[in-house]
């Protein structure tokens, strides 16, 4: 159903907003000026005393004051660049993963629909056989779970799925629903709760087409959570497990990336 593999597009996937970028540096910034505050507090009384007595001891000591001062602002000002560069980095690449999911959502969908259009084209006389309809309100719940999803409200998507995952533990979107209930908690940057949805998918549904993507998802997830090693493992059994597919070879480009 081609619903259920358009993925809109989505100009700020990135999962950590700028408006928490923001907070946590403006609050490392804030604890430079604090610390400075502080360095000038300490030196107003140092001096005094320099100046009322300028021995070599006040003087060592007002030095050493000053070094600590200055090297614990070095170290804030190294957290917020390393903060910085973290955010970036990790902004840049979870807009790259959702651009490149939703390239290859849409690629399928055309494939799907030119495939249809073959087939309706060599047989123009015969009716076409009607899709067993699914229940109203199964399909109902879903659509409403993958709206909120495209809409980017992860958490209410990560609702929706779980309630119909409970709905109906016997639909054939089980598989989607599982993937899109990983991906919603993802969105959320709970990578605890995305791991087990994407190995549902893994396990219980290897030959669904979502299992290349589940993997390709839970090796991100790992490289999120710092397992650098078990994020390469996944990637390379993605490639033995699909070869040829789209997923194995993004997994393929981000073997490259992960150091």
């Amino acid at each position: 159903m081609a619903a259920l593999f358009i993925l809109a597009p989505m100009s700020a996937h990135a999962l950590l907003e700028d408006s928490d970028a923001r907070r946590a540096i403006l609050e490392l910034r804030k604890q430079v000026n604090d610390l400075t505050a502080r360095i000038d507090a300490k030196l107003e009384p140092l001096i005094a005393r320099v100046d009322g007595k300028a021995d070599t001891k006040s003087l060592m000591d007002l030095a050493n004051e000053i070094e600590k001062l200055k090297q614990e602002v070095a170290n804030l000002r190294g957290q917020i660049e390393i903060a910085s560069n973290d955010i970036a980095n990790t902004q840049k690449r979870q807009k790259d993963f959702y651009i490149d999911l939703d390239q290859r959502l849409r690629t399928i969908e055309q494939k799907q629909a030119a495939s249809e259009k073959a087939a309706a084209e060599v047989k123009p006389a015969e009716a076409k056989a009607p899709e067993p309809a699914e229940p109203p309100s199964e399909q109902k719940t879903f659509d409403a779970a993958l709206a909120l999803f495209k809409a980017q409200d992860y958490r209410q998507a990560a609702q929706g799925f779980t309630d119909f995952l409970k709905r109906f533990p016997e639909s054939p979107n089980l598989p989607q629903a599982y993937f899109w209930l990983g991906s919603s908690h993802y969105g959320l940057q709970d990578c605890v709760s995305a791991i087990p949805a994407f190995q549902t998918v893994i396990t219980r549904f290897q030959t669904s087409s979502r299992a290349p993507d589940a993997m390709l998802s839970l090796a991100e997830c790992q490289n999120d959570m710092k397992n650098k090693i078990a994020a390469r493992q996944t990637l390379n059994n993605l490639m033995k497990r699909f070869p040829g597919t789209p997923a194995a070879k993004a997994a393929k480009e981000r073997l490259g990336e992960i150091k």
